[in-house]
């Protein structure tokens, strides 16, 4: 893990895997979350001869927070990254909360970002036609809740949420997660991912839960993006079977991401998505 300071003093914490001189695959991570390696994207992105790149966005782990951020934000940092591995362009992934975040590369640096993949990406809350808590599991209907509520309520959820997450093992993860994982989305953590996610969540409020409210916070407000402004190849990847996003965000990102190519994919949920990881990859690598 390595750190760098960014243009108002904070501090960004990144790992960066792969080959040297490859092209940045720069992975958003989901929320709550921090910059991990996960496996299965940085083996298949070093495959096609990409650097996997990831960050703890403001708030989580040893990220410095910033109080008040919006989804836009993530533009500044992530040029700040790029320049700092001395990169030209880069391929974005989003998965889950980091869905925003990819999107918010691609409509803001469309002169380096040359596509981006949105995995089972939250829509905007104000999406119009959009029933944006419809099909969520119930811990997400809470948290949400309070979130639109305002900071104190979310505080008051994330304050036992996260004191929940801190500890938690592997052989928890399903019992924490609890309405919302499918039945498949249980199967893959039970497949292997179970590690990754307890470890990514421990590490997410190691330090408390500012990154998780200031994520919760940004999704409900305004993005600071146009999402009919990107002209960059977008992909969106979203299961039948998620409980975490419905799939309707999906659909609703593709029917308002100008060009982008949607992919609704049948018996797969929030998490078990990774088993289409060459095929998002190999989309991303063809830009």
């Amino acid at each position: 893990m390595e750190r760098l300071e960014v243009g108002d003093g904070r501090v960004v914490e990144y790992l960066v895997e792969g080959p040297v001189g490859g092209r940045p695959l720069v992975m958003h991570h989901g929320t709550p979350g921090v910059a991990m390696m996960l496996e299965p994207v940085a083996e298949v992105a070093s495959r096609y001869g990409l650097r996997f790149v990831t960050h703890s966005r403001p708030g989580y782990s040893n990220s410095t927070p910033q109080p008040g951020r919006r989804v836009a934000d993530v533009a500044d940092d992530v040029t700040v990254l790029l320049d700092v591995l001395g990169a030209d362009d880069f391929v974005t992934i989003g998965w889950s909360g980091g869905g925003p975040h990819a999107l918010a590369c691609a409509a803001l640096l469309p002169d380096r970002c040359r596509a981006a993949a949105i995995i089972a990406g939250v829509a905007p809350y104000d999406a119009e036609g959009l029933d944006w808590l419809a099909g969520m599991g119930e811990e997400n209907i809470t948290e949400f809740g309070a979130a639109a509520t305002g900071k104190d309520a979310l505080d008051e959820f994330l304050a036992e949420a996260s004191a929940e997450l801190k500890e938690v093992q592997p052989g928890d993860i399903i019992a924490a997660f609890g309405d919302l994982l499918s039945a498949v989305d249980q199967a893959a953590l039970r497949g292997g991912l179970a590690d990754y996610l307890a470890a990514s969540c421990r590490a997410a409020v190691s330090r408390g839960y500012d990154g998780w409210r200031d994520d919760d916070l940004a999704f409900l407000a305004d993005w600071g993006i146009d999402l009919a402004s990107i002209k960059i190849p977008v992909s969106i990847w979203q299961g039948d079977q998620d409980r975490m996003v419905p799939h309707a965000h999906g659909r609703w990102l593709g029917d308002h991401v100008p060009g982008a190519t949607t992919n609704l994919v049948p018996g797969e949920g929030h998490l078990s998505l990774i088993n289409n990881i060459d095929s998002i990859i190999a989309t991303l690598a063809s830009s």
